[in-house]
C-alpha cells in the first residue's frame, strides 16, 4: 500500500494552530498515522457525505477527506467534538 501524503485546509489549519499545545502534541501524530493508513479502526465515515470521514483523539475530532487517485488525505477540520461538527 503507497503512503499517502497529509495537507491540511487553511481553516484546518488555523484550528490546529490555536490548540492547546498539549492538544496539538496528541492530535498532530495521529493526523500523520493517517498517512499510513486513513481507512484503520477508528475512523468512520460521516453520515450525509460521501468522501468525507473523522476520527477522535480524546474529546477532539478531525474531520478530512481521502483523496485516493492523488494519494492525499486532506484535513478539513480539527476542533473540540463540541464544535467540530457545527462548522461542516
Amino acid at each position: 500500500m503507497s503512503r499517502y501524503s497529509v495537507e491540511f485546509s487553511a481553516r484546518a489549519y488555523r484550528q490546529f494552530a490555536r490548540l492547546n499545545p498539549v492538544i496539538r502534541k496528541r492530535l498532530g501524530p495521529a493526523i500523520d498515522s493517517l498517512a499510513d493508513d486513513p481507512r484503520r479502526a477508528g475512523v468512520a465515515a460521516l453520515s450525509g457525505t460521501d468522501d468525507r470521514y473523522r476520527f477522535r483523539v480524546g474529546a477532539y475530532r478531525v474531520v478530512f477527506a481521502i483523496e485516493d487517485d492523488r494519494l492525499v488525505i486532506l484535513v478539513l477540520t480539527v476542533g473540540h467534538r463540541r464544535d467540530v461538527y457545527l462548522e461542516q
